[in-house]
């Protein structure tokens, strides 16, 4: 299953950065709404932390929304995804494979996020970096595990391509407040009861949205159009 896996993630890899259609719109769309929010503050003004990790969690959400579209809609442009349920392997691995090229593509988006979010919103990186991108991981993980999942009903035509972010977004509520508020402290907000509760709670729902990948994705992907 895992060589499978990361041989279906290196395929989508290669045909996306390739076309760059999918990464490329969803980075300028992440660096879009942050220059656009950055223009919410007057001259000299510094966004709150609390304000700078919402907007940079809220970029890449919009962002995954797209990354996950463009992954599932290259097997449908050329008609391939029986091959992949023919394919000898479960089918747990395609949602894997999915979710490995969906997490990348989203990191290289971050690499440009964050740096866009301290010099856009005026933000100093504080001492508890360490344990932010530790939780940028952690977050990532559950926003890739479920993307891959939903991403399987978001394919044939663009009534189900809206699920994706009608589905997606109420779900992710949990894991994108983890986010900001280790973003924020990161960002040098108080916090006397620290990250711990934040990470706990990215932990968790990370084990619900995985595990839900592995029981119900194959009749996602592999049910009637």
């Amino acid at each position: 299953m895992i060589s499978f896996a990361l041989t279906v993630a290196r395929k989508d890899l290669l045909l996306t950065f390739s076309r760059g259609s999918g990464l490329v719109q969803g980075l300028l769309l992440g660096l879009l709404l942050l220059f656009v929010f950055s223009l919410s503050q007057g001259v000299g003004e510094r966004m709150s932390p609390q304000g700078a990790g919402a907007v940079f969690w809220l970029g890449s959400a919009f962002s995954q929304v797209l990354i996950f579209n463009t992954l599932y809609a290259l097997e449908e442009a050329n008609g391939a995804r029986l091959g992949l349920l023919l394919a000898p392997a479960p089918i747990q691995a395609v949602w894997l494979g999915k979710a490995l090229a969906g997490l990348l593509l989203l990191l290289v988006a971050q690499m440009f996020f964050l740096p866009a979010a301290v010099v856009f919103l005026s933000q100093e990186i504080g001492a508890l970096w360490p344990v932010g991108l530790g939780t940028l991981l952690l977050v990532d993980v559950g926003m890739c595990a479920l993307g891959s999942l939903l991403g399987a009903l978001s394919q044939g035509g663009a009534a189900r391509e809206s699920l994706l972010s009608i589905v997606l977004f109420p779900l992710l509520v949990p894991l994108l407040l983890a986010g900001i508020g280790v973003a924020a402290q990161v960002f040098g907000a108080p916090a006397p009861d620290g990250p711990a509760s934040w990470i706990g709670l990215a932990a968790a729902f990370d084990g619900v949205f995985l595990a839900a990948g592995l029981l119900l994705f194959g009749f996602m992907y592999s049910g009637d159009e």
